[in-house]
């Protein structure tokens, strides 16, 4: 049995006493607090920290440099030095070290979900969750290495011939700027393909979530990943941006994170012609139909919207009722949302942890205030948990309508807003209409500031959408309807390694995950071979 200050959990038994818990991860030997260049781990030049807190408790869990632009320009350096070697090597050998490294975070998966849930506040059976899921994206694409195919094109003119190779041309250095609130995944999502290809990488991980990158660096050192090829800085988030997208060495851009801070991304990328890809925002539309099952309506959009908060890119961002069921699906909805126990994520049973920050839940309150007085109604929740912090009621609104900025903004917090409709065509209408209007508030990346508003800036949003119904012509009709690189139909967790993520209209650029997001990592080589029958 479980003392007060004791979780069980999963077979794991953890200590929610702050010094106990960063102790048991300085004996495991993945708290590292330095940056990773060349295989070396170093403090910033200039001496410079960050604080690292658990937005759970406000404690410090560790001090790490505050690095910048001459830390950045080495780690670039050692990454181009290493794409040689690296990417000659077989795509057999590249894959024994991810394979190797694969293994490795799963026989560290207590342990590096201990750490997520630290730094990042998820629930601790969330953050066991997103080990598995991003180690998924290693032992996937590890696998993929190996399936880097050219192809024979037929010849137009008899003496010559045509071929498409790939397999020896990956794009060069990666610059992998990550989100905090899948601290492992989001890395693994992007380091697992470049590798893979033969790329080398730097990382730039969020200020507020380092520590989990770090940890996943010492594992890819274990593993045999040579000094060099991953590289980890973090710090000042514009000094460290602004040097990989000025950088001739740097071919790529790999970036997750708000449509306003993708488009700079975008814009700073011309001048040096990067590759990018881009997993940016999204305002995820969730449409129940009046035959949908509800307990499954009820349960994956429960699922859609609260997971880690509702703190990812796929939340259900406005859940649509069809007027036959609303009244139903509200009360079992808001039923099942007070029964999520908020609290510590190291403690048995909580499902619900904190916001990241301070100025997270203020986004939050202010964008329930602005429904509340344009008329909605407040179903359950709607304000700052008693516990303190961060910590903020899973909310339900009712009678949700398009002048309300939550119709238009990612709220990214766990406030779910109920709309009705009353024909399958409105559905489709209000789950496409995703003009963000003239103010973008959220910048959910890394940006030391965090909050940002750009006044003009109008986004169209396409990355995730959900539907629940019995008829399955109706599932088809509207999932080719709806304008989002992502649909689930009935079902709320859609993500995994072997399907492709991404985005249309300003969600983004390119594919992770899949044999797709391989191709992110390649440049496509064309061979003619002509005077053949000179030969």
């Amino acid at each position: 049995m479980c003392t007060r200050n004791q979780s069980l959990l999963c077979g794991l038994q953890i200590s929610v006493e702050p010094q106990a818990t960063v102790d048991r991860l300085k004996e495991s030997g993945l708290l590292r607090t330095q940056g990773l260049i060349g295989g070396k781990w170093i403090d910033a030049y200039d001496g410079k920290t960050i604080q690292v807190q658990n937005p759970a408790t406000g404690d410090v869990i560790a001090t790490v440099p505050c690095m910048g632009r001459n830390e950045t320009t080495n780690a670039i350096s050692s990454a181009y030095n290493t794409f040689s070697s690296w990417s000659k090597l077989t795509a057999s050998e590249r894959s024994k070290c991810l394979r190797k490294w694969y293994d490795l975070i799963i026989s560290h998966k207590e342990d590096l979900a201990l750490l997520i849930t630290l730094e990042q506040g998820k629930p601790l059976k969330e953050s066991l969750g997103e080990v598995s899921y991003g180690a998924a994206f290693i032992e996937f694409f590890a696998e993929e290495a190996k399936r880097i195919y050219g192809d024979i094109i037929a010849p137009t003119i008899d003496d010559r011939r045509f071929r498409r190779g790939q397999t020896s041309k990956p794009v060069g250095v990666v610059g992998a700027i990550t989100p905090w609130n899948f601290p492992l995944a989001m890395i693994t999502r992007k380091v697992g393909p470049a590798l893979a290809c033969g790329c080398t990488v730097v990382v730039k991980p969020s200020e507020y979530t380092p520590l989990t990158a770090l940890a996943a660096a010492e594992l890819a050192l274990q593993a045999g990943i040579p000094p060099g090829a991953l590289n980890v800085v973090m710090g000042n988030a514009s000094d460290i941006g602004d040097t990989l997208l000025e950088s001739t060495q740097v071919r790529k851009i790999t970036f997750t994170g708000s449509t306003a801070v993708g488009k700079k991304l975008m814009a700073g990328s011309a001048s040096t012609v990067k590759k990018i890809s881009l997993e940016l925002g999204g305002n995820a539309p969730c449409i129940v139909f009046d035959d949908a099952d509800l307990d499954v309506a009820v349960k994956g959009s429960l699922a859609a919207k609260f997971r880690n908060s509702g703190q990812t890119c796929v939340c259900a961002n406005r859940i649509l009722v069809q007027e036959g069921i609303y009244e139903k699906f509200a009360n079992a909805f808001a039923k099942a949302v007070q029964a999520l126990q908020v609290g510590n994520g190291l403690i048995e049973g909580t499902v619900q942890g904190p916001l990241i920050n301070e100025a997270a839940l203020e986004k939050v309150e202010t964008i329930v205030e602005d429904a509340t007085a344009k008329g909605a109604d407040v179903v359950t929740g709607g304000k700052r948990h008693s516990l303190g912090m961060t910590f903020y009621e899973p909310t339900v609104l009712g009678n949700v309508n398009k002048e309300m900025l939550i119709f238009r903004q990612e709220v990214f917090g766990p406030v779910a807003p109920l709309m009705r409709f009353t024909t399958e065509e409105e559905a489709i209408q209000m789950a496409n209409d995703t003009n963000a209007g003239r103010v973008e508030i959220m910048c959910y990346n890394t940006c030391a500031d965090f909050i940002l508003a750009f006044g003009g800036i109008i986004t169209y949003t396409g990355l995730a959408a959900y539907i629940f119904t019995t008829s399955m012509p109706r599932s088809w009709r509207v999932s080719e309807a709806l304008e989002y690189g992502l649909v689930g139909v009935n079902e709320g967790l859609i993500s995994t390694e072997v399907a492709p993520f991404g985005g249309f209209k300003q969600s983004g650029l390119g594919r992770e995950g899949s044999k797709y997001g391989m191709d992110e990592y390649l440049e496509i080589k064309y061979v003619c071979l002509g005077n053949l029958k000179g030969i």
